[in-house]
């Protein structure tokens, strides 16, 4: 159960235990682009199909009921990445608040919002990959070298070059991958403004009715799949030691990115249903360029759509493994896991061989496994975080009332209240059989932990007297 200061945790962070730190070059437009970056991908590109056949019309009920879990979990992340603002996110403020046993299972849940959910992204950028090569040359790759066993393939090889690329760009420096980040995030949000525009061109009321046509259980169902869309505006926290001025910008950039990409999701849809009908969207996996093709009659707006989005899940990945690599190099420094994942190149400022340790661990999930096998346990691991997330601003007022914060949760403390049980509603939505996938999960978590992270924590290891060993005794 113990804890380490936020004055510790920011104080650590401006002097890298290798003797080379990180540095502060993003403003704020680049922090809502990386934002952005994180959000919009495979979730609204991809995944919208699996949504649309879980709530139908009532899609839109879904985005909404996630954005809203999303808002309420975002008011915390912008009050502690404000108060705390370090590299370590979710992981770092349950440091701060809930304990060390926590924080560790926190991070090891991270590593299913980060780690896996990068290798489902990278699976979805193979499916538009074939899609963008199907428009333009009229060919696609064949099946056994850009699927996995489980879609009928052997090796999702586009997959893996879309992981490597992204690490070679990580590993050059924070800022030219800032820059593309930035010129991605444009680009993606003016596909799906021009996506909407096109669709609302043949948009049909009928379509949209019956609206309830799967039932509150379908809406439920939907709002845990359409939460995934909105997995990684989490990842703004995680750039806490390289932002300018991050008490300000940290927390203007979360609610800014929220309020963005939920009202480009709900006209994404209705576009989408309006335009084809939600039988129709919900059983084609690329429906948005589906929808273009059938609405133009033509493959060209199509392609236009399947580049947009194979530049869009790009920038995922791009921004999703950064934010990995961050919050692992965070739980180096306080000796959990080992101590190469905290080491930055003097060089280019980055942590580069903890960048290709990700890169390659998981390329292998990403070369042999389906979008559809992780995306609920990525889910569920998000929604735990979440959980603790709210529950450590309530810890984090009681225990440090005079820290200074840029920004605090309104209607406190309704606001992480809500946030817990619009979480643990989400949760309920993902299905028993996930429940038991991510307990063995945890389980696994918790056995990690008691080998190496208790043995080697490096709190543990320091003495403590006075206020600290006062703290950790009321902890």
């Amino acid at each position: 159960m113990r804890v380490k200061s936020p004055e510790s945790l920011i104080a650590e962070s401006g002097a890298d235990l290798e003797g080379h730190g990180l540095k502060r070059t993003m403003g704020l437009f680049q922090l809502v682009c990386f934002g952005v970056g994180a959000i919009v991908g495979t979730g609204i590109f991809v995944g919208l199909s699996d949504t649309v056949a879980e709530a139908g019309p009532a899609v839109l009920v879904s985005f909404v009921l996630a954005g809203i879990t999303c808002v309420f979990t975002a008011f915390s992340f912008a009050e502690l990445g404000g108060a705390i603002p370090v590299s370590g996110s979710s992981y770092s403020f349950a440091y701060a608040t809930l304990g060390e046993r926590v924080a560790f299972l926190v991070g090891w849940c991270l590593l299913l919002e980060y780690g896996v959910s990068v290798s489902a992204v990278a699976v979805g950028w193979s499916q538009y990959l074939n899609e963008l090569l199907d428009s333009l040359f009229g060919w696609q790759l064949p099946a056994a070298l850009s699927a996995g066993p489980s879609d009928g393939g052997v090796v999702n090889l586009p997959a893996v070059v879309v992981l490597l690329m992204a690490a070679t760009l990580l590993v050059r420096g924070v800022r030219e991958s800032a820059r593309a980040t930035t010129a991605m995030a444009v680009l993606k949000i003016g596909i799906l403004v021009a996506f909407c525009a096109i669709a609302f061109t043949a948009f049909q009321d009928h379509n949209l009715t019956p609206f309830l046509a799967n039932g509150v259980g379908g809406v439920t169902s939907g709002a845990s799949l359409a939460f995934f869309s909105y997995i990684g505006f989490d990842a703004i926290t995680t750039a806490g030691e390289e932002v300018r001025d991050p008490r300000r910008n940290i927390p203007i950039a979360i609610m800014i990115c929220i309020g963005v990409v939920t009202l480009l999701y709900c006209a994404v849809a209705v576009a989408a249903i309006g335009a084809l009908g939600a039988d129709a969207v919900g059983d084609k996996p690329a429906a948005l360029s589906l929808v273009v093709d059938d609405v133009t009659h033509s493959t060209v707006g199509g392609g236009i759509i399947a580049f947009g989005a194979v530049v869009a899940i790009a920038s995922v990945v791009l921004a999703v493994m950064y934010g990995q690599t961050r919050i692992l190099m965070s739980m180096s420094r306080d000796g959990l896991i080992p101590r190469v994942f905290e080491r930055v190149s003097p060089k280019t400022s980055t942590p580069v061989r903890g960048t290709w340790i990700v890169a390659v661990v998981f390329a292998v999930p990403a070369a042999f496994s389906s979008l559809d096998a992780v995306v609920n346990l990525t889910t569920i691991g998000t929604l735990a975080i979440m959980v603790a997330v709210n529950v450590s601003v309530v810890a984090l007022r009681r225990s440090h009332p005079g820290l200074k914060r840029s920004f605090r949760v309104p209607l406190y403390p309704l606001s992480p209240v809500l946030g817990v049980a619009f979480c643990l509603y989400l949760i309920w939505g993902t299905g028993w059989t996930t429940w038991v996938q991510f307990a063995v999960f945890l389980a696994v978590g918790v056995l990690v932990y008691g080998v190496y992270g208790r043995k080697n924590s490096r709190l543990g290891a320091t003495p403590r007297t006075g206020a600290a060993a006062e703290a950790a005794r009321g902890a």
